[in-house]
């Protein structure tokens, strides 16, 4: 038996078959809280190198090129922050920000953060 053959159906066929073979790319974007969001007399007393950080509180005072000081009130550690890392909004010792970015250690000196994220809260 010979059926007729009709390119509408072999399109149909495949646009379906085409979309069964696509992944799903789905990405939760609510709100989230990281378990064990380490505070800064957590890192300056056990830092881990590299350990991803959020923090929040306040940019105390600046301390030289892309250098500040940051305290979440647990205590103070310096911060590394690129020039175009920051909000346009201005900031001050007043302004309550979320750092995110990551902890570096070095031998000759008490740990640092790398920031890479600062957002005001």
């Amino acid at each position: 038996m010979n059926l007729p053959f009709k390119p509408r159906h072999a399109l149909a066929a495949a646009m379906i078959a085409g979309v069964f073979a696509l992944p799903a790319h789905a990405q939760y974007v609510g709100p989230s809280e990281a378990a064990g969001t380490p505070t800064v007399a957590a890192i300056l007393e056990k830092p881990v190198d590299d350990q991803n950080v959020r923090l929040t509180g306040h940019l105390l005072r600046k301390i030289g090129d892309e250098k500040y000081i940051f305290s979440d009130g647990t205590g103070e550690i310096v911060v590394e922050i690129d020039d175009d890392d920051f909000p346009p909004q201005a900031i001050d010792a007043k302004t309550k920000v979320e750092l995110l970015g990551e902890v570096d250690t070095g031998k000759r000196r008490p740990p640092e953060i790398e920031v890479d994220t600062v957002r005001v809260r």
